[in-house]
């Protein structure tokens, strides 16, 4: 799927089953950009949710630009909440095509916008990403899944190395100048709750919000 909603207990839904199952209410949509990730994490959902075929992320390739946009349109926008950009890949690898949906979203609709990433693009791009997000962006979600950064490689293995929890932090505060809600997020059942206090320690050292995401493996 490219585009989809979630409904409760963490199920994927093909938009048009969606608005069939619940015709009235107003739901956020998700937009699915790629497989591709440059962590490997020891919790993901990649590797232990199972989904029906009708109903999987899994993306036989890329969908172009105009593809995306084609699903968009064919949207109930009344309906549609909230627009967000997720999927089972890091939707930071395809940079430009997120920036391009980002706008042409904002131009057509007064939806709010958010970004659920690893937040390892400016390692990835070799540049700082977070001012391509003024104007277009409401909302980014940053997976900081750990307190520090040996934890965090172990929780992540991600491809950077021990040098990603900083750069991680960095592109966070950064983020603050440019889009109006920074969210940081760890996920509860991996993490015991000193950990999670420590991880909040560590947000309110750089004035940032932390939001404890349920787990959900089925």
């Amino acid at each position: 799927m490219i585009v989809y909603a979630v409904h409760e207990g963490g199920r994927y839904t093909p938009v048009a089953e969606s608005f069939r199952e619940i015709p009235d209410k107003k739901r956020g949509i998700y937009v699915n950009l790629t497989n591709r990730c440059n962590c490997a994490c020891v919790f993901c959902l990649r590797s232990k949710k199972d989904m029906p075929k009708n109903a999987s992320l899994w993306l036989k390739e890329e969908p172009t630009v105009e593809e995306v946009k084609r699903e968009l349109r064919n949207l109930p926008w009344d309906k549609v909440s909230e627009i967000v950009f997720c999927g089972f890949g890091e939707p930071t690898l395809r940079q430009d095509a997120l920036v391009e949906l980002l706008k042409y979203v904002k131009d057509n609709h007064n939806i709010p916008t958010r970004l659920n990433t690893n937040g390892l693009g400016d390692l990835e791009h070799n540049r700082e990403i977070a001012k391509d997000y003024e104007g277009i962006l409401d909302t980014i979600s940053i997976s900081l899944n750990a307190s520090n950064a040996k934890r965090y490689l172990e929780l992540t293995n991600a491809k950077y190395g021990e040098k990603s929890f900083e750069a991680m932090l960095d592109f966070a505060v950064r983020a603050k100048k440019y889009v109006p809600n920074v969210i940081l997020t760890v996920v509860d059942k991996v993490e015991d709750s000193s950990e999670i206090e420590k991880c909040k320690q560590l947000c309110d050292e750089r004035g940032l919000k932390l939001r404890v995401r349920v787990y959900e493996d089925k």
